[in-house]
This record gives structure tokens, C-alpha cells and sequence, in this order.
């Protein structure tokens, strides 16, 4: 036996300290970018005088919650909630109807004019048809101060529709579908009981990806929704932080700027957190799906 193969092998001292010098950068990448969330967090249920003095710097200084009560007593921002709740999930399933079949589509190699179509889905991600030509579409299509304006007419993303495409090609075999055609299987019954099963990483990651864009959006709501029992939450946090930092702008009492401040920093929490506790569940299909395209056989 060969005594040398049980020593463990010398790593050299230049691989050693690039090995450190990665493992401090991430670390500190890693801080940087989970620390301004936990701030918010914490400035969130503490005394915004110690938030402004510096005092709060890694837990809660005064425990709080009159931002929360301050902010969740309005009713406009439950009302919010619920319509983007409903916004979120229809306009995610929505979107993955319409993409999900486009991108398989694109992907099969007996689809006529297969390179013209795909051509057409490229030309939109460098030339956008413009704010007001959109807006007068819209306008003409009666959709003006309509929820369905946030759901149907941004449905078709030609970037989504070429990620999607890009996974069918690496994922799905011209062979499997063959396999079914000989057992008499049609199109519309693979795609529903062979294709789509063995998609459920894309599925995931096109449905965070879309379900994270339209819970953020706030300036479609802003240009195409007139009434206040339709705008999303987005919108409405954003008109109470701009009514706030208006007041806190002007000489008014303490206890009304101590509020604002809370307010602020309670409405990112609550903006956010739906997202971030969705995350952790869909985050294995996320890292299986994000390398998609990156490798080819």
C-alpha cells in the first residue's frame, strides 16, 4: 500500500491565501447585502430618535410598534394587499399560460419559420414601443382604470418566452416526443401530461420571477388606474411615504415626524416579506432553474 496516498496533500500557500481572500470577500458581500435589510428591520419596532442618532445598529433600541399600528390600521393598505394578492397570482398563472406554450413552441426543431418567429420575440428587448403609443392602445382597447390592465396586456415577455425556450431544447428531446407519437400519443397531451411534469424547475423560476415583478410594480397602476379600490400596494405605501416625508419636511409636532419615520421603515417591512417568505420554498427550483441555457451538449 502506497503510504503516500494516505498523507493529505500540502495545499501550496498562494492557493491558501486566494482560498481566504474568497471566502472573506462573499463574507462581507454576504453582510452587505443582508445588513440593510436587517436595519430596516430593526429600525422598524425602535424609537426613531435612536434610529437617527445611531444608537440602533444590530437590535431593536425601544421596542416599538406604533408604525405598524400606525400603518396597518389604514384601510387602504389591506384593501392593497388584497388586490395585489390578486394581481400577483392571476397575473403569474396568466403569464405562464401564455409563455410557457410560446416557448415551447420555439423550441421544436420541425416549427416553420422557427428562426423569423424567434426574431420577432428579440426585436421588443432592444426596441420598446414607447410609454405614450402603449397608453393609447390601451385607451382604445377600453382598459383604461380596468384591473385586467395589469394582467393581459403585459402577459407576453419575450425575454421569459426565450428562457422557457432555451430550457425545452436542453431539457426536452425531439426522441421523447417521437416515443409518444409511436404510442399514439397527440401534441396537446404531451405537452399537458409529459412535457409540463418534467418542468417544474422553469415553472418555478418564470413563476418567481413574475409573481416578484408584478408584486414590486407600482408605475402601470400609477398611469392606468384612475380608482383607489384597484390600486395595488405598491402605489398606495408609496403615496403614504410622499405624504410623510411631506410632513416630516414641515415644522409639525414631534410625536406626527416620529410616525412618519416609523411608518416608513414598517412599510418596507410589509411590502416585502410576503416575497421573502415565498422564496425559501421555490429556492431548490430556483437553483436548478437559473443555469438554464448556460450549458450545451
Amino acid at each position: 500500500m502506497n503510504f503516500l496516498s494516505h498523507q493529505k496533500k500540502r495545499i501550496p500557500a498562494k492557493d491558501r491565501l486566494f482560498e481566504y481572500s474568497l471566502y472573506l470577500f462573499f463574507s462581507l458581500l454576504i453582510i452587505g447585502t443582508l445588513y440593510p435589510l436587517w436595519f430596516v428591520f430593526i429600525a422598524s419596532f425602535s424609537n426613531p430618535n435612536h434610529v437617527a442618532n445611531g444608537k440602533v445598529l444590530f437590535l431593536p433600541v425601544s421596542w416599538t410598534l406604533k408604525g405598524y399600528k400606525a400603518l396597518l390600521s389604514n384601510s387602504q393598505i389591506w384593501r392593497g394587499y388584497g388586490n395585489t394578492i390578486l394581481y400577483t397570482l392571476f397575473g403569474t398563472l396568466f403569464q405562464l399560460f401564455v409563455n410557457i406554450p410560446a416557448g415551447y413552441a420555439l423550441s421544436r426543431p420541425d416549427l416553420y419559420g422557427k428562426k423569423w418567429v424567434s426574431l420577432l420575440f428579440v426585436i421588443p428587448l432592444f426596441v420598446s414601443g414607447g410609454l405614450i403609443p402603449t397608453y393609447l392602445n390601451i385607451q382604445r382597447f377600453g382598459l383604461l382604470d380596468n384591473p385586467l390592465v395589469l394582467i393581459i396586456p403585459f402577459s407576453v415577455s419575450c425575454y421569459n418566452i426565450l428562457v422557457i425556450r432555451a430550457f425545452f431544447k436542453q431539457n426536452i428531446p425531439s426522441s421523447l416526443w417521437e416515443a409518444a407519437q409511436m404510442d399514439g400519443c397527440s401534441v396537446f397531451r404531451f405537452f399537458i401530461q409529459i412535457v409540463l411534469p418534467l418542468s417544474k424547475a422553469i415553472l418555478a423560476v418564470i413563476g418567481l420571477w413574475v409573481a416578484v415583478g408584478i408584486w414590486n410594480s407600482w408605475f402601470d397602476a400609477m398611469i392606468y388606474l384612475r380608482s383607489e379600490q384597484y390600486q395595488p400596494l405598491q402605489l398606495i405605501l408609496r403615496r403614504i411615504l410622499i405624504l410623510n416625508d411631506s410632513l416630516v419636511g414641515q415644522s409639525l409636532k414631534q410625536d406626527l415626524q416620529q410616525q412618519a419615520e416609523m411608518m416608513k421603515y414598517a412599510a418596507i417591512v410589509v411590502s416585502t416579506l410576503p416575497i421573502m417568505c415565498l422564496y425559501p420554498f421555490l429556492q431548490k427550483y430556483f437553483n436548478q432553474g437559473v443555469m438554464v441555457g448556460s450549458v450545451k451538449e
